[in-house]
């Protein structure tokens, strides 16, 4: 199959953790690509690593902007039959240690963009009868706790909004599907940023090459048998 004519697969909020790994588990599997990130020299590594792929330097926070890369990405490369919507924005503190605008930029990030995103690619979606839209989620999608005020309602609201597009769009050939990751990542960000998190073993985290590897699963399905709600989580969690 020449290049030109190998699916594409958009992913936003590539990283070094699931994102990431996502990316090298669709483009081993034959896809091409599409990165979205912040930053210009992650895609740029990338790119390199994963041949047939394209990086955009994106914030999907930015409505306007990413609604230009989805029409970039249509013309430079294909209109993308896969869509994982990484990208994560939160803010953990107590209610009143916080700031109410926090809950604004990260629903913008965790569900107005996913708003977006289905408004611009589900027509060609449709248009193909097939099409994917897979989005990583957590346990705050679930439940709140004393320190997710600012987090878990953008969390909640976005397997919702997964949870409307399913079963609009589940019976029109478009599988959407709400992974709720019940643990930590293991990643150098992670690890560093809780302090009792630094001497972990890595059994006590979820590896993204793992979690890549369930997403890639879920995106090949047979129509008679999607999921929607999967949970994710290492063995020895509680839960």
């Amino acid at each position: 199959m020449s290049n030109s004519k190998k699916p594409v697969c958009m992913i936003t909020g590539l990283g070094e953790g699931t994102g990431g790994w996502t990316a090298r588990r669709f483009a081993k599997a034959g896809y091409r690509v599409a990165m979205l990130a912040r930053t210009k020299e992650r895609l740029i590594k990338f790119e390199k690593e994963l041949p047939g792929s394209k990086g955009y330097v994106c914030d999907v926070s930015d409505l306007k902007y990413l609604e230009h890369i989805c029409k970039k990405i249509k013309n430079e490369m294909s209109a993308p039959e896969v869509l994982i919507h990484n990208a994560v924005k939160g803010n953990f503190e107590y209610l009143l240690k916080g700031k109410p605008e926090w809950l604004e930029k990260n629903f913008r990030i965790n569900t107005t963009a996913l708003m977006y995103l289905s408004h611009f690619l589900i027509p060609d979606m449709l248009k193909n009868k097939k099409g994917v839209i897979i989005v990583t989620g957590n346990t705050a999608a679930h439940r709140g706790v004393a320190m997710t005020p600012y987090f878990a309602p953008t969390k909640a609201a976005q397997r919702i909004l997964a949870q409307s597009l399913a079963r609009d769009f589940g019976p029109k050939g478009i599988h959407v599907a709400y992974i709720t990751i019940d643990a930590s990542i293991n990643t150098p960000w992670t690890r560093n940023r809780i302090e009792h998190q630094k001497n972990k073993n890595d059994i006590e985290f979820a590896q993204p090459q793992d979690i890549a590897e369930e997403i890639f699963r879920i995106s090949q399905q047979k129509r008679s048998a999607w999921s929607f709600d999967v949970e994710l989580r290492p063995d020895i969690e509680k839960w």
